[in-house]
Parts: C-alpha cells; sequence; structure tokens
C-alpha cells in the first residue's frame, strides 16, 4: 500500500492543541513531583537512587536489556506522566530505557483503558504474541527482537518481575502516587479539556488580530 500523504497531513494539522493541553497536563504533573519529592525528603537526582537503578539494570534497557549508549538512552517513567497513566517523576517510577522501547510504549501509556495489564509498563512488557490482535504493532516489536515464542514469553515475565522486585524498594512514593490516582486523572481530564480550549479560542483571537493588522498594512 502506497503512503497516504494527505492522511497524514491531517493528521499532524489535528494534532496541534492536543500537543498544547498534553504539554499543560505534563507540567502539572512536574509541578506535583516537587511538592512530593519535598515531603519525602527524596529524589531521582540522589545519588543513591542512581546507584540502586544501575544496580538493578546496569548499562541496560530496563525493558529490552540490550546496551545503552549515549545517544539512544532515554529517562524512562514507568507510568507514563499523561492524564491515562498519571505517573509522576518520583523514585521507583523513574529509570533508564532505550529509545526504541520508549518510543514503542507510548501505544500503552496511550491507552485511556489497558486490557493486558493495570500499568503502562507492564502492560508493555505483557505483548508476547498470546493475548493481542494478529495486528498488534507492540507484539511484532518484541516478536522481532525476541523471535522464539518461549524464550519471548519468559524474558517478558523475567523483566516483568526484575521491574516488581526493584519497585518494592520505594512502597512511600509509589503509594503516594497510587493513592491519588483516581482524584488526579480527574482533574487532568479537566486540565486537558480547558487547556484545549484555551489553545483554540485564544490562539484564533490572536491570530484574527493579527490577520486584521496585516491586512491594513500589507497591499493586496
Amino acid at each position: 500500500m502506497s503512503f497516504q500523504t494527505a492522511t497524514y497531513l491531517r493528521k499532524a494539522t489535528s494534532r496541534a492543541k492536543s500537543d498544547v493541553a498534553n504539554k499543560m497536563v505534563s507540567m502539572f504533573l512536574h509541578d506535583l513531583r516537587r511538592k512530593v519529592n519535598a515531603l519525602l525528603g527524596a529524589n531521582v537526582t540522589d545519588i543513591a537512587y542512581a546507584a540502586a537503578v544501575t544496580a538493578a539494570f546496569g548499562n541496560s534497557c530496563c525493558y529490552c536489556n540490550r546496551s545503552l549508549e549515549h545517544d539512544r538512552a532515554a529517562v524512562e517513567h514507568l507510568e507514563g506522566m499523561n492524564r491515562f497513566r498519571v505517573g509522576l517523576h518520583i523514585q521507583g517510577n523513574v529509570i533508564v530505557a532505550c529509545k526504541r522501547c520508549n518510543g514503542e510504549k507510548r501505544r500503552d501509556d496511550q491507552q485511556r483503558e489497558l486490557t493486558l495489564a493495570e500499568s503502562g509498563w507492564e502492560s508493555f512488557l505483557s505483548h508476547d504474541f498470546t493475548r493481542c490482535p494478529a495486528q498488534c504493532k507492540t507484539c511484532a516489536y518484541w516478536k522481532a527482537l525476541l523471535p522464539d515464542d518461549v524464550q519471548r514469553v519468559d524474558s517478558l515475565k523475567a523483566t516483568r518481575n526484575r521491574i516488581h522486585e526493584f519497585r518494592k524498594s520505594y512502597p512511600e512514593a509509589l503509594g503516594w502516587s497510587r493513592k491519588t490516582k483516581p482524584a488526579l486523572q480527574q482533574t487532568l481530564d479537566t486540565v486537558y479539556r480547558e487547556c484545549q480550549e484555551f489553545a483554540t479560542l485564544r490562539i484564533r483571537k490572536a491570530v484574527d488580530e493579527v490577520f486584521e493588522a496585516l491586512s491594513k498594512s500589507v497591499p493586496v
């Protein structure tokens, strides 16, 4: 099938106001994590936390276990920092992944409802080609990395267990995040909707003002 240029351009154009709203949601979550970190007296930049991440995952991607290189590493939020997963930049939720896994995981992070697991990271690691439709892109990603069916199931399960064990060391931070998630989801839905409305109306007003001014000064 040939590339659908018109469809791609249409999608990119309609995404603008959602990008603005998503950024505002991210800013909200970052501001909230500052208060949480101050309350707990802990931060992901602490030397001890960096040592714990290294001890658990070494210099490898937390998901695929491939060696990390500086230009292909990404700070990874196990629970994504968006209005669906409501993750925070706190200890126990921040590790390091390769950019490919970081990008692939977004398909799960951006789903309002997950079917394979309760969390975005665990759902991402549950695409072992046994429970999804044949056209699942995430299953295809893991199948390309781990072609053997038995090895793929075992490897993804082992990775889920390793991350679970790592997170057990941060019950206070993750517990605080977990108990506030239902209320935060409602708040973030409101923030997202209001930001979309604001972006649409404010930009339209500014454009109209600029266009009117330019129309009077620029000869036709």
